[in-house]
C-alpha cells in the first residue's frame, strides 16, 4: 500500500506538470505561461525608455544611430544602404516580430503549425491559390537586381539578429499564448508578405458570380443589369485627358464569346471592396503656394496595425513613411523634394479558366486541340498535434487548378471548381525598386521611372514635388485583354482566351498638372471610356471619389488642415442620390410612432454620417434592406454564387424606371411595386433598431450601431481596442466600418521646407504590455494628424527625442 501511495504521489505531480506545461485546444501552456520569470509577466512595459544602448551588432557594416521619438517611432541614420536596410529590419523586428511570423505563416499557408487542423482549410486555399508558389517566382524576380538583392538580405540578416538576441522570457506574448517560438527569417518571407498584400488588394473575383448569372438570366439582362461603366462616375484621369500614344492592337474578342453574349448559346449583395483616397492639389490652390498631398489607405484595422513608421537615411536616401512590416523601404511617404501615396486600382489580373481534362488523373488537359501535360506540385502541410497531410496541386500552364471539390471555407465560395487560376501575382517581378527610387525621387522623371518596376498589385500612384508638379498613375503591369476578358469564366482549351500580352507600362493611364489644379483617386473607374485599352468592368462605386473632387474643384488657399478636414468628411453622396425619390414612398399613415419620429428625423437629416446621428443609422439599414427586398429573391439561389447588381444600377433603377420587373417578389402572389419594398424596408429597419437598441434615442446614434473598433491580428480577447464612437460609413470619405477603414492617414506640404502630418490607428509596438501598442487610436479616431519629426541629422534636436541605439560592427 506504501509503495501504491508512493507511486501515486508520484505520477500526479508528472501528470500535472505536463497537463499545465501543455498546450490544450485554445488554452495556453498554464505553467509556461503564467512562469514569473519567463511568462507573460516580462512582456509588460513601463513607461520609462532607455535612454541610451550602444550594441554591436556582427552584421553591420558600419556605424549606425536610431534615434526614437516621442511616439516610438525610429529614425535610422546609417553610412550605406545595407546597413539602413538592416536597422529597418531590426527595429521592425523589435518591435513587431510575431506580427511578421504570423502575416507570412498566413499567405504561406503555415497557420495549422501552430494551431492545429482548425486552420487547415485555411492553409489549402493559400496554397492552393498559389501564394507560394507566386512568392517563390517573384523572389526570383528580386534576386535578379543586384540593388534589391541586398536590400532584401540585409533587411533578413536584421531581423534575424533580433530574433537570436531573444530569449524566452523576451519573446512576444503571442508566442506563450500560442506556444512556438520564432524561427529564422528568410528573403521568400519577405515576397510573402508582398504576396498577401497582392492577396488583399487584388484576389477579388466575380466571374464565377457572373457566370452563374450570365446562365440564369441571358446576356440581355446580364448586360443591362451589369453595365460595363456605370451610370454615374468622375473617373481618376479627368474627362478630356487626351491619350499621347499610339495604342496596340487589341486582341480579338474569340468567336465562343461573341456567341455566347449574343444569346446564342444557353448557358448577394456585392460587399463594398478594400478601398482607399489620395489627392494632391497644386500650389494655384494652396496658401503657400507649393502642392499638398493626402492619402489614406483603407484596410482591415488591426491591432498591431498593418503600417510601421520609421524614418531612412542614408547617402542618397531621406525619406520619411510608413513600411509593411516585413518588407524593406517605406511604401507611402516623402522626402525633402517629393511625396507619393498610392490607392487600389482593382484592374482584372485574376481569371479563372475551365479545364477539361483527360480522365480523373488530372495529368492531361485539353488545350489547342491537343492534349497537354499538368505540373505537379506537393504541398506539405504541417498540423500541430497531428500527422503532415500532402495536398497535390495540379497546374496548367494559366496556373493552378484551385479545387476539383467545393471546400468547407466561406473565402473560397467565389472559386468555381475544376479551373484553373491565371493572376498577375504568380508571375516574376520586383515591386521593392519601385520604392527604392521613390523613396530617393527628386522630381516627376524619378517618379516615372520608378513606377517602370511596379508589377502588382495595381495602385494608383499619386505624386507631389516640390517642383510644383502633381501627377497621378493607375499602374501596375495589367495584360493586354479583349474587351471584357475575364467579366466570366473563360474556356481554358481555347488559346484566343489567354492573355496576349501587355500594356506598355508608358501607355498606362496618367495625367500630370491638370487644368483643374488637382489629381485624386478613391477606386473609382480608372478613366472615360475613350482609353482604348480594358482594365476591368467594374470598379467602386462614384460616390467617394465626387464628394472628393467636389470639394477640391472649390477649394482655395488649402493647408494642412483643409486636407485634414477633408480626409474625415461623412457627407454621403448616395443618400443626396436616393432620399428624393425613396422618401415621398413612404406612406406616413402607416407607420407607428417609432417610425413616423423616424421619418422625420431622416427628413431633415444633413446626410452626414457623424457619430450621434440617429438618421445614419436608419438610412444605412434602410438602403441594405431595400437593396435586399430588390434582388434577393431573383439572385439568391441555393448552390448556385450570384451577386445583386451594384449600387449605381440599382439607384439607376430608382431613379428612372419605377415600373421595373425587378420590383416585384417572384416569391409571392401579388406583384409588388417600389412603394411597396420602400415601406416594407422602412418600417423593417425600425422594427430591427427598436428590437436590437430599444426605443428610438441615443442609442441609435450612428457611432454604437457601426461599433468600430481596432481588433488584434488574432482577435485573441482582450487585445484589441476599446469601441470607437466614430462617424464616416463605407462609402463616405472617411470610410471606417466597424473593423475597416483609414489605415494610416498622412498630409504632406510640400514647399522650401517640407511637413508632414499623420496618424494610424495604433502604435509602433506590437507589444500589448507597451505603452505604445494603442497610444494613437484616440488621436486617430478624432480626426486628427501628428506633426512627423523629419530628421536631418543624428543631432537634430526639433523633435523629442527618447531613446537613442548606437549600433557598431562587431
Amino acid at each position: 500500500m506504501n509503495r501504491v501511495k508512493a507511486l501515486i504521489c508520484i505520477i500526479i505531480p508528472i501528470l500535472l506538470a505536463y497537463a499545465l506545461n501543455t498546450k490544450f485546444g485554445d488554452l495556453p501552456p498554464i505553467l509556461k505561461f503564467l512562469n514569473p520569470f519567463t511568462g507573460f509577466w516580462q512582456n509588460a512595459e513601463s513607461d520609462m525608455v532607455n535612454a541610451s544602448k550602444k550594441m554591436k551588432l556582427k552584421g553591420a557594416h558600419d556605424k549606425i544611430d536610431i534615434l526614437f521619438d516621442d511616439k516610438m517611432i525610429p529614425h535610422v541614420f546609417a553610412q550605406n544602404d545595407h546597413d539602413v536596410y538592416y536597422a529597418q529590419g531590426y527595429v521592425t523586428a523589435m518591435h513587431r516580430l510575431w506580427q511578421m511570423d504570423f502575416q507570412t505563416r498566413f499567405a504561406a499557408g503555415r497557420i495549422s503549425e501552430v494551431v492545429g487542423k482548425k486552420a487547415i482549410e485555411v492553409d489549402r486555399y493559400q496554397r492552393r491559390m498559389g501564394m507560394v508558389y507566386g512568392a517563390e517566382n517573384s523572389l526570383k524576380g528580386m534576386m535578379e537586381d543586384p540593388k534589391a538583392k541586398e536590400m532584401i538580405l540585409a533587411y533578413t540578416e536584421g531581423i534575424n539578429a533580433y530574433i537570436h538576441s531573444l530569449s524566452r522570457a523576451s519573446l512576444p506574448v503571442e508566442y506563450k499564448l500560442l506556444d512556438f517560438k520564432p524561427e529564422d527569417w528568410t528573403p521568400i518571407k519577405c515576397a510573402l508578405l508582398l504576396k498577401q498584400m497582392s492577396a488583399v488588394l487584388a484576389m477579388g473575383s466575380d466571374e464565377f458570380y457572373m457566370t452563374n448569372i450570365l446562365k440564369k438570366f441571358g446576356p440581355e439582362i446580364t448586360k443591362d443589369l451589369f453595365p460595363d461603366y456605370p451610370f454615374k462616375e468622375s473617373p481618376i484621369i479627368p474627362v478630356g485627358t487626351k491619350w499621347d500614344f499610339k495604342p496596340l492592337p487589341i486582341p480579338q474578342t474569340p468567336s465562343g464569346y461573341t456567341e455566347m453574349m449574343t444569346g446564342n448559346i444557353k448557358t448577394k449583395q456585392k460587399v463594398e471592396g478594400i478601398g482607399s483616397n489620395n489627392w494632391a492639389v497644386s500650389g494655384a490652390k494652396t496658401k503657400s503656394g507649393y502642392p499638398i498631398l493626402a492619402n489614406d489607405p483603407h484596410l482591415d484595422l488591426t491591432l498591431p496595425s498593418i503600417w510601421y513608421q520609421i524614418q531612412l537615411n542614408a547617402p542618397g536616401l531621406n525619406s520619411y513613411g510608413v513600411s509593411l512590416p516585413g518588407a524593406p523601404g517605406i511604401i507611402i511617404g516623402f522626402n525633402k523634394d517629393i511625396a507619393w501615396g498610392v490607392t487600389n486600382v482593382a484592374a482584372d489580373v485574376l481569371d479563372f479558366y475551365q479545364i477539361k481534362f483527360k480522365d480523373n488523373s488530372h495529368k492531361s488537359y485539353w488545350y489547342n486541340n491537343s492534349w497537354k501535360n499538368t505540373v505537379q506540385r506537393l504541398e506539405t502541410i504541417k498540423i500541430k498535434g497531428g500527422p503532415d497531410e500532402i495536398d497535390t496541386v495540379y497546374y496548367t500552364h494559366q496556373g493552378p487548378v484551385v479545387y476539383f471539390q467545393k471546400p468547407n471555407y466561406s473565402k473560397a465560395n467565389n472559386v468555381p471548381v475544376g479551373n484553373a487560376l491565371r493572376w498577375i501575382a504568380h508571375d516574376k517581378s520586383n515591386e521593392l525598386m519601385t520604392f527604392y527610387y521613390l523613396n530617393r525621387g527628386k522630381n516627376y522623371a524619378d517618379y516615372r521611372k520608378a513606377l517602370t518596376y511596379y508589377t502588382a498589385p495595381a495602385q494608383n500612384f499619386i505624386f507631389a514635388s516640390a517642383e510644383n508638379d502633381i501627377a497621378i498613375t493607375p499602374n501596375g503591369k495589367f495584360p493586354l485583354k479583349w474587351k471584357d476578358q475575364g467579366k466570366f469564366i473563360l474556356d481554358g482549351s481555347d488559346p484566343a482566351n489567354d492573355w496576349q500580352g501587355w500594356i506598355p507600362a508608358s501607355q498606362n493611364p496618367t495625367v500630370k498638372n491638370p487644368p483643374r489644379n488637382f489629381v485624386s483617386s478613391a477606386n473609382q473607374s480608372s478613366t472615360d471610356p475613350t482609353y482604348p485599352y480594358y482594365i476591368n468592368w467594374e470598379f467602386s462605386p462614384y460616390e467617394r471619389g465626387q464628394r472628393i473632387n467636389d470639394r477640391l474643384t472649390v477649394m482655395k488657399d488649402a493647408t494642412a488642415d483643409s486636407m485634414r478636414v477633408l480626409q474625415s468628411d461623412s457627407y454621403s453622396i448616395i443618400a443626396q442620390d436616393l432620399l428624393p425619390h425613396i422618401l415621398p414612398l413612404i406612406d406616413a399613415s402607416k407607420l407607428n410612432a417609432t417610425q413616423k419620429e423616424a421619418l422625420n428625423m431622416t427628413t431633415k437629416w444633413n446626410k452626414f454620417f457623424e457619430p450621434k446621428e440617429v438618421a445614419a443609422s436608419i438610412f444605412d439599414l434602410w438602403t441594405k434592406r431595400l437593396s435586399y427586398d430588390i434582388w434577393d429573391d431573383e439572385f439568391t439561389i441555393a448552390d448556385i454564387p450570384m451577386r445583386y447588381p451594384s449600387r449605381d444600377r440599382t439607384i439607376e433603377l430608382i431613379r428612372s424606371d419605377l415600373n421595373s420587373k425587378w420590383f416585384d417578389n417572384i416569391k409571392t402572389s401579388k406583384k409588388e411595386t417600389l412603394t411597396d419594398l420602400v415601406n416594407e424596408s422602412f418600417k423593417f429597419t425600425c422594427d430591427s433598431l427598436e428590437k436590437k437598441y430599444g426605443p428610438i434615442g441615443k442609442n441609435w446614434n450612428w457611432g454604437k450601431v457601426k461599433g468600430t473598433n481596432v481588433p488584434h491580428l488574432a482577435k485573441i480577447p482582450g487585445f484589441g481596442s476599446k469601441k470607437l464612437l466614430i462617424g464616416g460609413a463605407k462609402s463616405t470619405v472617411n470610410a471606417v466600418s466597424e473593423a475597416n477603414g483609414p489605415s494610416w492617414r498622412m498630409v504632406i506640404e510640400l514647399g522650401k521646407k517640407v511637413k508632414g502630418h499623420g496618424v494610424y490607428p495604433g502604435g509602433q509596438s506590437g507589444n500589448p504590455g507597451s505603452p505604445f501598442y494603442d497610444n494613437m487610436v484616440d488621436t486617430w479616431a478624432q480626426g486628427k494628424l501628428y506633426d512627423l519629426f523629419f530628421m536631418q541629422s543624428p543631432d537634430d534636436n526639433t523633435g523629442k527625442i527618447i531613446s537613442r541605439y548606437k549600433i557598431s560592427k562587431k
